[in-house]
């Protein structure tokens, strides 16, 4: 047992001293090719005319980005195309979320991204933004036939949602503890709609031409506050670079609200009114790139480790106990209808194969959206998140688990059975004091690969919203737009903690099976 952990914790030294070495370099190169906030460089717009840029974008934020007939269409769209044309230069549109766009933009791999992106001291910090195209404000919107909730007072002891990275998740989060309600955020605008839906969620706090294009869309839902003034949208570059296409950006901008093509566009989607509204509150607002206080103040690495690691350590927490929980479930299901795919009795076995061929054949997230969004619309009542995480994950783990259970008992000599039955015992005195207990040795390396890939699975439950160790590290970046070296945190800590379970499952193995 010592020289057990000896090796083990000799072994994971070495490991985790790699990763940290792999880290430490990685964040020095980070740090020393980071660019530093100053002031804007003024770019030459007719260096811009025949280039090709990539454009990164939002999925679903309507009316300013959507899909239509297969092609991006809506107000972001409809200007970065015009302005393209005015300034002869083309684009290619990359729909890729708005987290991802703007990892996408820090890692270089699109020029500039649109999305409804609010412009921030905080976000000047790390980005270069294109003077205001759109005067943003906030609207909270309740489920069509909620009654209960009619204003901000409503709200106490209640959960709200918002979009992470956006106006409407910070306005909300400003006011939390104003009228004691919680926030969870999540990625997609459709899945905040959802949450409103099932009952997950009372209310939505978001842009007030986002609600409103989704209520006239007949989205379920209906708006109980009036618009609350808050910040401009602008395109987003790398700080310090790109200044060019910046600088056309804002010359192609200034020459459509010019020319009314830009009220013509807004008008589309907002109609008239709202069209003229944004024109005068735009016109002649220009952004200041300089300098922020916000850039003077940014930590190190090991600052940022420091701010991190409490809500990390949250996420871990999380991850490890849903991941437990979890387990236990799918080990009891694998059992179960493993012994069920071997039994003589056919209709039995059939009942394993269906469930087997179902969980294994369908992506876990349908049912992670399934359990926490379709099952409370169905049955009526919502549904809680570490129920519907809990079962999402059992259950495609138990049809995996299922058939290593099957392999196990198969893979044991069939004249195991002959002899324990020829020495007077029945099938199932057989299965259990002579053929369990050798499969279940051929299965634990098995099984606690299993317990690997469900740790790592569970990161998939951030897309409804549950706070495991990727979801906290999304809402860390969300904030500080330090992705890379956030990521990194995350993977030292996802390292360590398989590590340790995996060694931890391994002393059980040999304990268990010597």
């Amino acid at each position: 047992m010592i020289s057990d952990i000896k090796t083990l914790l000799r072994n994971t030294w070495v490991r985790l001293c790699t990763m940290l070495m792999i880290v430490a370099v990685t964040a020095t190169g980070l740090a020393a090719t980071a660019p530093a906030a100053h002031a804007a460089e003024v770019g030459d717009p007719a260096a811009t005319k025949g280039k090709t840029y990539k454009i990164g974008t939002d999925t679903t934020f309507a009316p300013f980005e959507y899909q239509e007939k297969g092609r991006m269409v809506g107000i972001d769209m409809e200007l970065i195309r015009s302005i393209a044309k005015k300034e002869g230069f083309k684009i290619e549109i990359q729909s890729l979320g708005f987290n991802a766009a703007l990892q996408a933009l820090s890692s270089n791999q699109v020029d500039v991204v649109i999305a409804g992106m609010s412009i921030t001291d905080e976000r000047k910090a790390t980005y270069d933004f294109s003077n205001p195209y759109f005067q943003s404000g906030i609207q909270m919107a309740v489920a069509a036939n909620n009654d209960d909730i009619k204003s901000y007072k409503d709200l106490k002891g209640r959960t709200v949602v918002a979009k992470t990275g956006s106006e409407g998740e910070t306005y909300a989060k400003e006011h939390a503890k104003e009228y004691g309600y919680t926030v969870t955020s999540v990625d997609q605008s459709s899945t905040m709609y959802e949450m409103v839906k099932s009952g997950n969620a009372v209310a939505v706090f978001d842009d007030y031409p986002v609600l409103a294009y989704g209520v006239s869309q007949n989205n379920g839902l209906k708006i109980v506050t009036p618009k609350v003034p808050h910040g401009e949208y602008g395109m987003a570059v790398n700080k310090g670079r790109n200044a060019d296409l910046l600088a056309a950006i804002d010359d192609g901008l200034s020459q459509l609200i010019s020319s009314g093509e830009y009220e013509t566009i807004i008008a589309k989607y907002l109609g008239a009114d709202g069209a003229k509204e944004q024109v005068k509150a735009i016109s002649g607002m220009v952004t200041d790139n300089g300098a922020t206080e916000t850039a003077k103040v940014k930590v190190g690495f090991l600052g940022l480790a420091r701010q991190s690691l409490p809500a990390l350590m949250i996420g871990l927490k999380n991850t490890l106990l849903i991941t437990v929980i979890s387990f236990v479930i799918a080990l009891i299901l694998g059992v179960a209808f493993g012994l069920m795919r071997v039994g003589e009795n056919r209709i039995v076995s059939g009942i394993s194969k269906v469930y087997v061929a179902i969980f294994r054949g369908t992506p876990i997230l349908v049912w992670a959206f399934f359990f926490y969004f379709g099952v409370p619309q169905l049955i009526g009542h919502s549904v809680n998140i570490w129920v519907a995480g809990a079962l999402t994950l059992s259950l495609n783990s138990g049809a995996y688990l299922a058939e290593i259970v099957r392999g196990a008992i198969q893979a044991v000599d069939p004249g195991q059975m002959e002899g324990a039955r020829s020495l007077g015992l029945n099938r199932r005195q057989s299965m259990a004091r002579v053929i369990l207990p050798q499969a279940s040795k051929i299965a634990m390396p098995s099984v606690i690969n299993q317990l690997v890939i469900m740790i790592k699975d569970s990161s998939l439950l951030l897309a409804i919203g549950f706070g495991e160790l990727l979801y906290q590290a999304q809402q860390l970046y969300a904030a500080n737009f330090r992705v890379t070296e956030t990521l990194l945190l995350v993977g030292v800590i996802y390292f360590v903690a398989i590590t340790i379970l995996t060694w931890l499952a391994n002393i059980v193995d040999r304990k268990v099976n010597r």
